[in-house]
């Protein structure tokens, strides 16, 4: 009997190409983009976890932020709404940063600081953004050196004026030419280049190969003026320890600082920094992109829902055309549920074709953006998550249940003769 169905509802479909055709092209868009949807989110998400894992999974983070005490605003806001009106947290420092390396299982560690100035060589200048940090630098980050060497921990002490160029202002400053111990103009005095990065693109955001690499010290007291720091990242012996060595740093920190323990575990309104885990940021992203995703598939939901009318208007014509062969069928015997099943047969087989033509579909655009998207440069891997297939499946299943029920059941429920009287 199934078989049947599905061969009068093909028959059916087929008889009328161009409707049929328009039908499904509704659900083949919205299907698409669910697939599309899941796609560009786990692609995204893998992403930035490779930026993230650029830096190392074996490292604690820890960063200034702004104590909050206002009740009903989120403490990142207040702290963004504070920097954004210049206000600067300068609890934060290298002496904090000693003490961290003393707890067992923080294995190095380095601080960091940004600034921004003209570098000039000869007739060439570039404005490039100084970063100060420590010599353990290149031990901890990912980044590797391609000529010379990186500065030493004594000239970090000693507030050498020496610095590293990135791959970027090299080519700019020096072109071909080799740019290890020559001498560079910045901020009114001289500094001897002592190395050269290799190239590395940019991570998170950040172009690396834009950057000049400079002693710490050497940039917060020749140059900005400076004792405090932004941020300092933390290298672990044993990442399974992340969470308690976490909130070891804690409870240092708020000795150091002077800020009394939270009456609630887990209350970190007072504090005036952030100790941030890599497991932490990784939970952190899941939820960011898990959260968009499924905010666009609500959207895509809506060109489902369109779809689905559709089905549901062709779905009426159909039964108007047909009402003659209703009224025959029920006059031979055929039963309200034969009727209501026939009709509700070529619903579902409407959007099970839209769908598998759908799902298609979105591969193909998935595959493109990975590939477009490696093109500019972006580790972007194609991948379509299962659980694409198995939402873009319910949905299929769902809208053509849904939106073809109506029209079945009013045509199971004419009334014989009537529908024979209709010409």
């Amino acid at each position: 009997m199934y078989f049947n169905l599905i061969k009068s509802a093909l028959k059916t479909m087929k008889s009328n190409l161009s409707r049929t055709f328009l039908t499904v092209l509704g659900i083949v868009i919205g299907i698409a983009s669910v697939i599309i949807v899941f796609s560009a989110g786990a692609g995204l998400e893998n992403l930035v976890l490779g930026q993230i894992e650029a830096y190392g999974t074996d490292i604690l983070a820890v960063e200034v932020r702004m104590p909050s005490n206002k009740k009903g605003m989120s403490k990142d806001v207040e702290f963004s709404a504070n920097m954004a009106m210049g206000v600067q947290i300068t609890t934060l420092t290298l002496d904090d940063i000693e003490e961290i390396n003393k707890l067992p299982n923080i294995k190095n560690s380095y601080a960091g600081i940004t600034g921004q100035e003209k570098i000039f060589h000869g007739s060439e200048s570039k404005k490039s953004v100084l970063y100060g940090v420590n010599a353990s630098y290149i031990d901890i980050d990912q980044g590797e050196i391609e000529f010379g060497r990186f500065f030493t921990e004594d000239e970090d002490k000693t507030l050498a004026k020496v610095i590293v160029l990135g791959s970027d202002v090299k080519e700019k400053l020096f072109m071909d030419r080799n740019a290890v111990g020559e001498v560079v103009k910045m901020h009114k005095s001289k500094y001897r280049v002592v190395g050269v990065m290799h190239e590395r693109g940019a991570t998170m955001g950040m172009n690396f190969d834009d950057f000049v690499f400079i002693p710490i010290r050497t940039l917060q007291k020749r140059i900005v003026g400076i004792n405090h720091i932004l941020y300092s990242v933390h290298q672990l012996y044993d990442i399974d320890r992340s969470e308690e060595t976490a909130d070891e740093v804690r409870i240092m920190l708020r000795e150091l600082h002077d800020i009394s323990a939270p009456s609630e575990e887990g209350d970190t309104s007072r504090d005036d920094f952030r100790v941030t885990s890599m497991t932490e940021m990784k939970d952190m992203l899941g939820t960011v992109t898990g959260a968009i995703t499924w905010l666009l598939l609500a959207i895509v939901a809506i060109s489902l829902v369109v779809g689905g009318v559709g089905i549901m208007n062709i779905m009426y014509v159909i039964v108007s055309e047909r009402t003659k062969e209703i009224g025959l069928r029920k006059a031979v015997g055929a039963k309200t549920n034969d009727i209501m099943i026939q009709f509700l047969t070529e619903s579902v087989l409407i959007t099970i074709i839209g769908g598998i033509i759908g799902i298609i579909f979105g591969i193909i655009v998935s595959y493109i953006i990975s590939i477009v998207a490696n093109h500019f440069g972006l580790d972007w891997k194609f991948v379509v998550p299962l659980r694409a297939f198995i939402v873009a499946g319910i949905f299929s299943l769902f809208f053509g249940i849904i939106f073809g029920l109506y029209p079945a059941k009013k045509a199971a429920n004419m009334n014989p003769i009537d529908a024979l009287r209709k010409e």
